[in-house]
C-alpha cells in the first residue's frame, strides 16, 4: 500500500472530518467552504494588485479579474477554473495560488464561477467556462494582456474543465491557448482505476466522493469535453502541464492522459509526486513537496510563456 509522505500526513491528520458528500449534505458542503474561501482583499493584502468583477455579457457568467496595478507590456494571461468535483465551490477558491502567480510572473488572471452540477449538468458548466475564456480573449487589450500568452488551468474539478476547454477551443476554432495548467485533473468517469480502489477511502478526496461528482455532472450523458480521457484524438492541443500525487485516486488516469497526449505529438510534462494525497499544496503549503511542485510549475510556466 503505498504511504503518505511523512509531513503530508502529519497535515491530514489536522483536519477536521467532514460530512460523506451526498445530495443531503451538498448545501451544507458548499456553504462550509464558501465561508472559507478568502476575499479579494484578504488575498491581496497589501500587495500592489488591482481586482474587479465582471459581468460575462449574454451569460449568467461573472467572473473576477486580478492584476497588477500597472501590467507589463505583453503580460502573460491565466484563465482559472476552480475545482470542487463538479458540485462545490466557488471563483474565490483559489485566490491564494492566483495572487502569488500575478505577483511572480506578472499575469492578468480571470477567475470564472460556472454553474455548478446536480442543478447544471453538462454542458452548463463547461459553456460557461468556455464563454469566460471568449470573453477574455475578447477583452485582451482592456485588460493588458497578450492572448498569444494565455494559460488555461485549475485543480481537481478545474483541472478537468481546463482539459475540456483545450480540446473545446481546439475543434470550435476559438482562442489559441499557450498551455493548460492541470493539476491533478478529474478527467474520467469510469472512476475504477488501481488508484481509486486503493484510495476509495484514504486521503482527501475518495471513491464515493468522486462517483457522485460524475453522476451530478453527466446524468446518463456521454462526451469527451466533459471527461477528456475518453476524447479519441489528442492532436493539436496546447502544451500541457500534469501534476498528481501519487497516493490519491486521480494518479492512474493522469498519468495514463500525459502518455495519450505524448502519442499525439502534444508537448506534456508530468509529475506524480511520491506520498502526495488530493490537494496536498493547500493542506501543507509549508512541506518540502509543495515546495518542489510549486518550483516545477513556476519552471514550466517560464519556459511556456516564454515561448508564446
Amino acid at each position: 500500500m503505498t504511504a503518505f509522505d511523512p509531513e503530508l500526513a502529519a497535515a491530514l491528520e489536522g483536519l477536521p472530518p467532514g460530512p460523506p458528500l451526498s445530495a443531503e449534505s451538498l448545501a451544507s458542503v458548499r456553504k462550509a467552504l464558501a465561508d472559507g474561501n478568502p476575499t479579494c482583499a484578504e488575498a491581496v493584502g497589501d500587495r500592489d494588485l488591482v481586482w474587479e468583477d465582471r459581468a460575462v455579457p449574454g451569460t449568467d457568467v461573472v467572473v473576477t479579474v486580478l492584476k497588477p496595478r500597472r501590467p507589463g507590456r505583453g503580460a502573460p494571461g491565466f484563465y482559472n477554473i476552480h475545482g470542487g468535483g463538479m458540485v462545490l465551490d466557488d471563483r474565490f477558491a483559489d485566490l491564494p495560488r492566483m495572487v502569488a502567480l500575478v505577483e511572480e510572473f506578472g499575469f492578468v488572471a480571470v477567475t470564472v464561477d460556472y454553474r455548478l452540477a446536480p442543478e447544471h449538468p453538462h454542458p452548463a458548466p463547461l459553456e460557461d467556462c468556455y464563454a469566460g475564456l471568449v470573453w477574455m480573449v475578447e477583452n485582451a487589450a482592456e485588460l493588458g494582456f497578450d492572448p498569444a500568452k494565455l494559460i488555461v488551468g485549475g485543480g481537481s474539478a478545474g483541472g478537468g474543465l481546463s482539459a475540456g476547454i483545450a480540446l473545446l477551443a481546439r475543434d470550435r476554432g476559438g482562442p489559441a491557448l499557450a498551455g493548460q495548467l492541470l493539476l491533478c485533473p478529474m478527467i474520467d468517469s469510469r472512476n475504477d482505476s488501481a488508484s481509486t480502489v486503493e484510495f476509495a477511502e484514504r486521503g482527501v478526496w475518495g471513491r464515493a466522493a468522486n462517483d457522485f461528482g460524475w453522476r451530478s455532472l453527466l446524468k446518463g450523458q456521454t462526451s469527451p469535453y466533459a471527461v477528456p480521457s475518453t476524447a479519441t484524438d489528442l492532436t493539436g492541443l496546447p502544451p500541457a502541464f500534469i501534476e498528481v500525487g501519487a497516493a490519491e485516486i486521480f494518479r492512474d488516469e493522469d498519468v495514463d492522459y500525459a502518455r495519450r497526449l505524448w502519442r499525439a505529438g502534444v508537448p506534456t510534462e508530468l509529475h506524480v509526486w511520491a506520498g502526495a494525497y488530493h490537494g496536498f499544496d493547500r493542506i501543507a503549503p509549508d512541506s518540502e513537496v509543495t515546495r518542489a511542485a510549486l518550483a516545477a510549475r513556476a519552471s514550466w510556466l517560464r519556459r511556456t510563456i516564454g515561448r508564446a
